[in-house]
């Protein structure tokens, strides 16, 4: 079996470090297709090195096109490396635009595609990354989801539940692989100035391309008593220098700003902080692993599970809403602790095993495949019952042989379709077909 992992930005390379063991431990072949989306040599080729991944066969090297730019260019090179190499399954992770293009590519060719990190939803298609996930769900086979929560995203959108498997985040198998790593070989320790600190990360778009969103935050920084280090990314150091704001936060005795890190040095520095301030979404999942309270700079969240699960909370990008939850979090033991030990709702992990299992289960099965209609059917539309016998989803499936059971409902909550699920009280919304 041949598996193709198209890779672009930092967190696809980290998330699917334990996915690729898995598959080279089973002496499956791995072909790595690197975008190179990040074109900084801290936020590219070293990751490779520091995660111990072998190098990639294929580098892209996109750089720093447009977006548009970004995706055509890595359509057009995939086309060619995917027909050379022929694998039976693509997989991509996330929402970059390597994913999208990765998904596109390998859909146009008949291939089959595995979404790690599917069906999470912001709901606002003003985000880039929110759109490519959207284009990347609807060109694969299998959806591998963090939590039943988005499972029901992708039932609400139509996927057959068959197509769907929650194998919890890569990203809690990621940070057992390579914490104890990270905190042996990083000397981070010997270059961060503060016994305690906030970590602050900045790069999503929304932010650090709106003036008044990057005005509003750095206003609240610069006025907190707490100590601040800040790992800066390339595009947000351009933008504040732009906007005049680079030397007010540069010249704060309790910020310390310090380059791009290391994977390890990152996870080294995270795990000891006092609390997260962030804009990106994985580190939300990293930061509720590792048992750090975090405060996200964004309206919205694609980790909906961090907040319910109580480890996180959003403030936007107004300073006083900022300000107001930094202190409440650090000022209160309480409430500190609370969200410290919030339950992680990621998995145990062993996210990597289940999605390798997942593949080689349908690979055996010869299910790994874009199957072509062979019989007429008519759709006779979407239909609602409220069922009284105790029969589960596989056997209402197999009574009813042209039904697909879409969506469930138990007192009004949905869930999650699995195929023992009991249906008895339950009302279902099913998908009719007829052979004509």
């Amino acid at each position: 079996m041949k598996i193709a992992v198209v890779l672009g930005t930092r967190p696809e390379i980290i998330k699917m470090a334990p996915v690729i063991d898995e598959i080279k431990s089973n002496n499956s072949e791995v072909i790595l297709i690197h975008t190179g989306q990040h074109y900084d040599i801290n936020m590219s080729k070293q990751f490779f090195i520091d995660l111990n991944l072998p190098v990639p066969n294929y580098n892209i090297g996109i750089g720093s096109y447009t977006a548009i730019k970004q995706v055509s260019v890595i359509v057009s090179e995939l086309e060619e490396i995917l027909q050379k190499e022929n694998p039976d399954i693509v997989l991509v992770q996330g929402d970059t635009n390597a994913v999208l293009a990765g998904a596109l590519a390998s859909n146009k060719l008949k291939i089959p595609v595995g979404h790690v990190e599917a069906g999470l939803r912001s709901f606002d298609k003003d985000m880039p990354e929110e759109i490519n996930r959207l284009i990347a769900d609807n060109c694969s086979l299998l959806y591998f989801v963090p939590t039943k929560e988005t499972a029901i995203n992708l039932l609400n959108e139509g996927v057959n539940h068959n197509q769907i498997f929650v194998t919890g985040n890569t990203i809690v198998d990621a940070c057992m692989r390579h914490k104890d790593i990270a905190l042996a070989k990083s000397d981070i320790s010997d270059l961060v100035k503060f016994d305690e600190y906030i970590t602050l990360t900045m790069h999503r778009a929304e932010n650090v391309d709106d003036p008044e969103r990057l005005k509003n935050i750095v206003n609240s920084l610069i006025n907190l008593p707490y100590n601040i280090v800040f790992p800066i990314h390339p595009h947000t150091k351009k933008s504040l220098i732009n906007l005049g704001l680079y030397e007010s936060l540069k010249n704060k005795e309790n910020i310390q700003i310090t380059k791009p890190l290391g994977y390890l040095d990152f996870l080294a520095l995270l795990s000891k902080s006092k609390l997260l301030l962030t804009d990106s979404g994985g580190v939300q999942e990293e930061a509720i692993t590792l048992n750090i309270p975090c405060v996200t700079l964004r309206y919205n969240t694609e980790r909906p599970e961090t907040i319910t699960n109580g480890g996180n909370i959003l403030a936007g990008a107004d300073s006083e809403e900022i300000s107001n939850n930094i202190k409440n979090i650090l000022d209160k033991a309480e409430v500190y602790q609370k969200m410290a030990n919030a339950p992680n709702p990621y998995g145990d992990g062993k996210s990597s095993k289940k999605i390798y299992n997942i593949i080689k289960e349908s690979y055996d099965k010869n299910e790994l495949q874009i199957k072509k209609a062979k019989e007429i059917m008519d759709f006779k539309g979407y239909h609602l019952y409220n069922i009284t016998e105790d029969i589960t989803v596989k056997q209402y499936e197999t009574k009813n042989k042209y039904s697909i059971i879409q969506q469930v409902f138990n007192e009004g909550n949905p869930e999650n379709i699995e195929e023992n699920l009991n249906l008895k009280n339950k009302i279902i919304i099913v998908k009719e077909f007829e052979k004509t």
